[in-house]
């Protein structure tokens, strides 16, 4: 727990790769759906979130991935047990933990997730 917020973070070994973003991103949603309910997820790929509310519909951007990482997903949303919302790339909070960011954007996470920046000089 972090400021009343639970916070679930694991890290393994890759068992598969994903052939693109989307893909990565689907796979990573699935997984993390599976921790409890209900859940608010943030999704800051809007193909993915649209896929997940629309339904999957096999094209050639989404023949690589398989149907199962859609359709436990969905299910979850229909049942309310999951609320996936869209957040743009830019105010999500997450990519502290996973990427290098410009100070400013750093800087304005730390203090969304209630967290203190100390500067020393």
């Amino acid at each position: 727990m972090n400021g009343g917020t639970a916070i679930s973070w694991r890290s393994q070994k890759q068992t598969l790769v994903a052939t693109s973003s989307n893909h990565a991103k689907v796979i990573a949603l699935n997984e993390a759906n599976k921790d409890r309910s209900p859940t608010l997820i943030y999704e800051d790929n809007a193909t993915c979130v649209a896929q997940m509310k629309e339904g999957y519909i096999k094209s050639d951007r989404t023949k690589h991935i398989p149907p199962k990482f859609f359709e436990y997903t969905q299910e979850r949303i229909k049942n309310q047990q999951i609320e996936l919302k869209y957040v743009q790339s830019s105010n999500n909070a997450a990519d502290l933990f996973t990427k290098a960011l410009p100070t400013k954007i750093f800087r304005k996470h730390v203090h969304g997730i209630g967290m203190r920046y100390l500067h020393n000089t």
